[in-house]
């Protein structure tokens, strides 16, 4: 009686022509995977487009033009009288009372048009531009230092008595002073959900002593003036804040401004701006409703999403965490869970805060809190995005292209990270050098972290020689013209060597070796061909059939690929190897029926029917033969090598 695994082998090995072939184990389970695969793709299409239109549908040219126009109102001189009075040129305390009572007044209060006809204002409100209404009004800020809050040297104790450190919030003074009775002479704390700035010489809180400018503008100026002849700045000032918001009704756009004026302990003074212009208002047209049905429908897709990642851990556990693809799709998804918690919270506080905001037109109302947040949510969703289109590497995989790529950086990765410790060493000692040499000159090498930077535009060709030179004349030279040759010359050049020889033997391996993997284009191909006959929107033609045949030809080799990269033993060997010959004899017989009516033409007809897909299918059915021969031949040596053995011992046993 025949064993089960003889009776197995015709049903796997025959492969009957028509519509009633059975194919093999292996090749029906790469057909299955290469489906699934597919299917997740045009699902993920479908997600990332989603993504793409909220993200797409948060951002509108007009926040750049809106942003642009306050910039140029209150920080660029609209004349070269101004400039000694603009924002940017505030170089001391009387540069900032000059500005304060000139162009920000002159920009936050538009009460005539431009032929200098008084505008009627509704409800005394300005509008700036006559477009951006202001809401509210401004409020300026400052914070301060206790006196005594730095150490002298005891040999300056006689000429100095007073000494204010630099800004620490330990530092910070809250004692009323000046006048006293009004709440610019007094210290308001702020609330606990305040963002801090993060300006150019430290972290300052929200509190401080503030004031608001009246609705009018002369009055404003009033009040300006009264405060500078009191000396509202003092030595201990260390930032003053102005901020204002405004809202625009044609591109429903609010923008919130915030001018800041450093004071360092050295003296002088430094400049910076923030100006945001974000949508507080999410659903007011159609379109913005459409926004919000995507938004649900990205919702939906997280969940989905969670749900599967949940079983792919709970059904692998360990082996999960280790895929780089299970580790980026975490991460996608964690990022999208905050995303979604940002966008509901931010929704929920424009919601509860607007009506109390705009409740008092005589109050400034803090938009620069929900600014902070919808900035913050925005670049959440940068990030969600960038993963987003990260991931589609997953999916196109099977490419052969991918795959080279893929493995030429999985194959020198250890080499790369050995180069990067020997960069950087080299990177970071002349980072250090030009931090000592240049720090207290030139700007680009004010602070370690703008060494840094420097250096890389350096590599990049963007860097200003003569600086160096003029605070160095010998080591300047010298610093720059070793680094250039060490780390651009030699070391990049070394990097891409590594680049380029790991791309090369990959690329030789994949010519010696056929592709080992599927093309989804193919599959797709077919899919496609197959709908549209069903739907009866095209006939059956040879490019169909060509393209079925090209896919199982691949599946074929792919099955035997597979077979012959596992070890085998006992009848599963014996199967796998009459399976084997019978698939390639089948193929043989196949191309022998297909070609047997052109042996009756001439050899030029018969060699035109001859294609590079089916020239290939032959190079790969030689290839396999091969391969057969090989392992054959490996067999036969291990079995004499084995009787060698045998024969020797049997020799000493008879000794």
């Amino acid at each position: 009686m025949e064993p089960p695994a003889a009776r197995r082998r015709p049903a796997a090995a025959q492969r009957p022509s028509g519509s009633g072939a059975v194919k093999p184990r292996g090749s029906c389970s790469r057909e299955l995977e290469l489906n699934s695969t597919l299917r997740e793709l045009v699902v993920y299409v479908v997600f990332l487009t989603d993504l793409c239109i909220l993200t797409f549908g948060m951002v509108s040219t007009d926040m750049y033009y809106l942003n642009k126009v306050m910039s140029h109102l209150f920080l660029e001189p609209s004349s070269p009288e101004a400039n000694r009075s603009g924002f940017g040129s505030i170089g001391s305390r009387a540069d900032f009372w000059r500005f304060a009572e000139g162009p920000l007044l002159d920009g936050l209060y538009w009460d005539k048009w431009y032929n200098n006809m008084t505008l009627t204002l509704q409800n005394n409100n300005s509008h700036i531009y006559y477009e951006n209404l202001l809401l509210g009004v401004a409020q300026i800020r400052q914070l301060k230092v206790r006196n005594n809050t730095c150490s002298i040297y005891p040999y300056f104790h006689t000429f100095l008595e007073d000494c204010y450190s630099e800004y620490r919030y330990r530092a910070e003074d809250r004692s009323d002073f000046g006048l006293r009775n009004e709440s610019e002479w007094k210290y308001t704390s702020a609330s606990s959900l305040s963002p801090w700035y993060w300006g150019s010489m430290g972290l300052y809180s929200s509190g401080g002593y503030m004031f608001t400018l009246p609705k009018s503008k002369q009055e404003s100026v009033e009040k300006l003036v009264f405060l500078r002849q009191n000396s509202w700045l003092t030595r201990g000032t260390r930032a003053v804040f102005i901020d204002f918001s405004t809202y625009n009704a044609n591109i429903n756009l609010f923008c919130i401004i915030k001018l800041v004026v450093e004071f360092p302990a050295t003296g002088g003074a430094l400049t910076s701006s923030h100006i945001y212009s974000v949508k507080l208002l999410r659903y007011v047209t159609y379109y913005d409703y459409f926004l919000a049905s995507c938004e649900i429908a990205f919702c939906l897709f997280i969940i989905i999403f969670i749900i599967q990642e949940a079983i792919k851990i709970v059904k692998l556990k360990k082996d999960y965490f280790r895929s780089a693809w299970n580790w980026l799709d975490l991460l996608l998804l964690v990022v999208s869970i905050l995303a979604i918690a940002f966008n509901i919270y931010r929704t929920v506080a424009v919601s509860l805060l607007m009506e109390e905001l705009l409740s008092d037109a005589h109050v400034y109302p803090d938009f620069y809190f929900l600014a902070f947040w919808q900035v913050l949510y925005n670049n959440m969703i940068a990030v969600n995005i960038f993963f987003a289109w990260i991931k589609i590497f997953k999916y196109v995989s099977f490419n052969k292209t991918m795959t080279q790529l893929s493995s030429t950086l999985s194959r020198c990765a250890k080499d790369i990270i050995g180069f990067a410790i020997m960069f950087f060493i080299i990177f970071f000692a002349y980072a250090q050098l030009g931090y000592l040499v240049f720090g207290s000159q030139v700007e680009e090498f004010s602070s370690f972290q703008n060494c840094i930077f420097t250096q890389f535009r350096i590599v990049l060709g963007d860097f200003n020689f003569e600086t160096i030179e003029a605070a160095n004349r010998i080591l300047g030279p010298i610093y720059f013209i070793t680094f250039v040759f060490f780390v651009f010359f030699i070391l990049l050049n070394m990097f891409l060597a590594i680049i380029n020889d790991t791309y090369s033997e990959v690329k030789a391996d994949f010519k010696v070796l056929p592709s080992q993997e599927l093309q989804i284009r193919d599959l797709f191909r077919q899919s496609c061909n197959k709908a549209l006959i069903k739907l009866k929107l095209k006939k059956p033609e040879s490019d169909t059939n060509a393209a079925e045949e090209s896919l199982e030809s691949k599946e074929l080799s792919a099955t035997r690929r597979k077979d012959i990269s596992k070890p085998s033993n006992g009848d599963s060997a014996n199967e796998k190897s009459h399976l084997k010959l019978s698939q390639l004899q089948k193929g043989k017989e196949k191309l022998h029926e297909k070609y047997s009516s052109t042996e009756e033409m001439d050899s030029g007809a018969a060699q035109s029917y001859v294609s590079t897909a089916e020239f290939q299918q032959l190079l790969r059915y030689t290839a396999e033969l091969q391969k057969e021969l090989n392992n054959t031949n490996a067999k036969l040596r291990r079995i004499t090598k084995s009787m060698q053995q045998l024969k020797e011992t049997s020799g000493k046993m008879a000794q």
